[in-house]
């Protein structure tokens, strides 16, 4: 962002769905129940969020959706590979949008074979498009025994809402 618009950066505070997640954990202005999510959860990396961001803003981000997660379960597996050299669920490049189903499902085979092996049974996918592609076409498709959610779904699931009187 601060390549393109710099002058934002002079009246406005710009955070990522990642950044203030993960203030609102690190202050304590937001408490999480990890027994919520007692299954096998795995963290998708995006290429939107991790390759496309660190080239168009400098800033990639792989450890940050792993932090939050973490902070929402403790049975956290990692897909292989991961981070900068993770495989694309196949509904990048405008294909989810696009009428080339069998294609996106077929390059998208990779993706439901890691998430067998990882043995999740929650997998945080935080791109609107990787979402609706694993959990619209893969999970039919590859038959995976699988939930699907945002990031901030898992956090807004793993609220601990203090009593009020």
């Amino acid at each position: 962002m601060n390549k393109w618009y710099p002058e934002v950066f002079n009246e406005f505070k710009v955070v990522s769905v990642f950044d203030l997640l993960l203030e609102y954990i690190q202050e304590g202005r937001i408490q999480l129940d990890k027994s919520v999510h007692s299954m096998p959860v795995s963290y998708h990396d995006p290429c939107n969020y991790g390759r496309k961001s660190l080239k168009a803003f400098g800033k990639a981000y792989f450890e940050e959706g792993r932090a939050i997660t973490k902070a929402c379960c403790d049975d956290f597996r990692e897909l292989n590979p991961n981070r900068n050299g993770a495989y694309c669920c196949g509904a990048g490049g405008g294909a989810w949008a696009m009428p080339f189903s069998e294609e996106r499902v077929y390059y998208g085979r990779i993706k439901a074979r890691q998430i067998v092996e990882s043995g999740a049974h929650l997998l945080i996918a935080p791109c609107h498009n990787c979402r609706d592609q694993i959990m619209k076409s893969l999970i039919k498709e590859y038959d995976l025994n699988l939930e699907v959610k945002y990031i901030w779904e898992l956090v807004a699931d793993s609220l601990i809402m203090p009593n009020k009187q």
